[in-house]
């Protein structure tokens, strides 16, 4: 089967799932720059509360990573995926009932971090739902790609749901915008009834978890060190133009998601062509790169370029990392290695909201930028270490 070929059914159908992933993810970019907006403006908390805001899903989606690599092995993957929208809708009402409470704060808080607790929840279960079922359709040697494919969409997602977000929190107020997102979601449920499901392992014999990412820890070291930059400008990047005065606040998604979308367009057959480690290790510079134009910005326009460098950097590798992944497991064990792989990236997205707002409390904005340069130089290290060990052990 060439997968090629425009006329390829595994192809389409992937291509399909994509764009259904792209529209139903919007409903969580658009609250990467809002939430902490919501929080510090609306609700007068401070950075530590924002940070924890954003970061609260991706610990929901941390803990709920095995469960859904299970449920994706064993029930399905379009299982996983149709209850994971329903979590994205379950999650984006309740918001929206925390932006209609008015005068409570901590009643308010307290509804918000419910909603995103939800929201993490659906994101475990469509991310992996959505990667298993890819890779059904087209198989594991085009792992790579499968991965590329879903992180377009993804981080697409997240380029056009920031300033999105934005324009419905000005026009309609922070609980308008969670109306819409989620009406997202429920387009996908629409959507998704097109596609067919690819056959479970329910009677395949599991190894713990633990033993699963054992063998993977440090691939998701890299993804969680990567992260921690994304996550960085997800959080505080409105925030650190806000602070300095300067205009373009909503581009700094859309700078970072042009170039990560970009690369994963025009060299998504890396990982599969010439290996993961390569790709994550040139990869991780160009992120460093990104991440310390950022801390050290005079002007709102270098600032940018920091987060399109970022963006640029971060693309790959997830799904470099990704498919040394796959390549390390058996096949009914690929749903559960993804979801303990993925949970490092949300490890990542997790921290770096409270702690780095508690780094903002002491250092300004800027520091955060000055972590996330360190931490992607820390993840480069660690790829040239494995590079190494691989090389020689083929000697």
């Amino acid at each position: 089967m060439a997968f090629q070929s425009t006329h390829d059914p595994a192809r389409g159908r992937l291509l399909l799932l994509s764009v259904i992933l792209f529209i139903s993810y919007l409903c969580v970019g658009m609250t990467f720059p809002i939430v902490p907006i919501y929080v510090t403006e609306q609700l007068k908390l401070g950075n530590v509360w924002a940070g924890l805001g954003v970061g609260i899903a991706f610990l929901a989606t941390i803990l709920t990573r095995g469960y859904a690599g299970s449920l994706s092995d064993h029930r399905g993957a379009k299982v996983a995926v149709v209850r994971g929208l329903a979590f994205y809708m379950a999650g984006a009402v309740i918001s929206l009932v925390a932006g209609l409470v008015v005068g409570a704060p901590i009643p308010s808080f307290l509804l918000l971090l419910a909603g995103r607790l939800l929201l993490g929840l659906g994101e475990s279960l469509v991310a992996v739902g959505v990667i298993a079922w890819g890779i059904g359709f087209v198989g594991p040697a085009r792992s790579g790609r499968v991965l590329a494919l879903v992180g377009a969409a993804i981080y697409g997602a997240l380029a056009v749901g920031g300033p999105l977000g934005l324009v419905l929190l000005d026009r309609f107020s922070f609980a308008g915008a969670m109306g819409v997102s989620a009406a997202l979601p429920f387009l996908g449920l629409l959507a998704i009834s097109r596609i067919p499901g690819v056959a479970p392992h329910p009677a395949a014999k599991r190894p713990p978890l633990w033993s699963v990412i054992n063998r993977i820890w440090l691939h998701g070291s890299i993804v969680c060190l990567q992260g921690i930059g994304f996550a960085a400008i997800g959080a505080f990047f409105t925030l650190y133009f806000h602070d300095r005065g300067w205009s373009y606040a909503g581009l700094g998604l859309t700078a970072f998601g042009g170039g990560f979308v970009l690369v994963r367009l025009l060299f998504g057959h890396l990982p599969d062509r010439i290996g993961g480690l390569p790709v994550a290790a040139i990869s991780l510079a160009v992120e460093a790169i990104g991440q310390f134009l950022i801390w050290n910005a005079n002007d709102p326009i270098l600032a940018l370029i920091g987060a399109f460098l970022t963006g640029l950097g971060c693309s790959m590798i997830f799904p470099a990392m990704g498919r040394e992944v796959v390549r390390l497991v058996d096949p009914h064990l690929r749903g559960t290695a993804l979801g303990g792989f993925s949970a490092f990236q949300d490890l990542a997205y997790g921290l770096t909201g409270p702690l780095a707002g508690l780094l903002a409390d002491r250092a300004g904005y800027d520091s955060v930028f000055l972590a996330g340069t360190v931490a992607a130089a820390a993840g480069l290290l660690i790829a040239l270490s494995l590079r190494k060990t691989r090389a020689a052990a083929f000697n």
